[in-house]
């Protein structure tokens, strides 16, 4: 399961694709084997090189499929610059000054567009980017599609599990450690170890920017030790922690459990999740465009974002 050509068929619509004469309304898992058949070896190279100095930039890319995902549907609206009608994503509450890895998108779409022109979806781009990067750190790939909706629970355990890898700022969680919903104490559903590992850390008043690693046992590893982490109240960010820490969610609890126990239930659950996730919205027809800069749409390239073009 963990070998990929990196189709992510999933996600490969016709629709998805932002417009144009090929534009069609169904899902197909090979539309790129003949416009741009190293769409996905193209991109997994380039986080490959990346890995090689940012352990991070896994985790980076998934979030940016997350996020771009949950705000109007799966559209690359994220990547987007500001401009005289755009308000950019990048700077909204929990993207500004967080969101990173809009450089690698840039340079996937450059060697795309040199490769196979006005062909890949900026959209495309991130979702292929969110698989490569679970496959190199050890995770599954998923090469089936299906469109139904995301459902509540589930899909809320399995999705969280993307915390397996990468890295969060002590500003996100740092409250825990010492005011916790205004009580003067800790979160009293962290480990007494990792609390005070995590005080030594990010020290009351000290530098919100200080980054540590979401998964303690396996950074940079994609796997089931998230869920294992939660059991032992070691859980980084409080959304995380409460999945198994809310009394009377025995429902979720038990999700958590299961993924701690079962690899192979995990990385299951986790491609439906995906793949309903990347069903959210897609735009259709001529609803859209195949951008030639992920960071700005194409009538503005010759206009007053005409600087930008050099990204691409």
């Amino acid at each position: 399961m963990n070998l990929s050509k990196g189709i992510v068929a999933a996600f490969f619509f016709v629709v998805f694709l932002r417009g144009g004469p090929l534009a069609h309304c169904q899902l197909t898992p090979t539309f790129y084997d003949q416009t741009c058949p190293n769409v996905s070896s193209i991109i997994r190279n380039v986080i490959a090189t990346e890995l090689a100095t940012d352990a991070r930039i896994g985790g980076s890319l998934i979030r940016l499929h997350f996020h771009d995902c949950f705000v109007n549907g799966c559209d690359a609206s994220l990547l987007l610059d500001n401009s005289d009608t755009i308000v950019s994503e990048k700077e909204a509450g929990g993207n500004n000054n967080s969101a990173r890895g809009f450089d690698v998108v840039d340079r996937m779409k450059a060697l795309l567009e040199s490769a196979c022109p006005a062909t890949v979806s900026c959209a495309d781009i991130l979702t292929i980017a969110a698989e490569e990067s679970v496959v190199l750190a050890g995770g599954p790939n998923w090469t089936s599609f299906t469109n139904v909706s995301l459902n509540n629970n589930s899909d809320l355990v399995a999705l969280s599990g993307a915390h397996t890898f990468g890295r969060a700022k002590c500003s996100t969680f740092n409250f825990r450690l010492y005011n916790f919903s205004g009580s003067g104490a800790p979160d009293p559903s962290l480990d007494a170890t990792f609390l005070a590992a995590l005080q030594q850390l990010c020290p009351q008043g000290g530098d919100g920017d200080v980054i540590t690693d979401l998964d303690l046992t396996t950074p940079d590893v994609f796997d089931s030790n998230y869920y294992s982490n939660l059991q032992a109240n070691r859980g980084l960010l409080q959304t995380d922690q409460e999945l198994f820490s809310t009394v009377g969610a025995d429902d979720i609890i038990a999700l958590v459990n299961t993924f701690s126990a079962n690899q192979t239930a995990f990385f299951e659950s986790f491609v439906e999740s995906m793949i309903r996730m990347g069903n959210l919205s897609p735009l259709t027809g001529t609803e859209g465009e195949i951008r030639l800069n992920c960071s700005v749409v194409n009538a503005n390239l010759a206009g007053p974002d005409s600087s930008l073009v050099s990204s691409i």
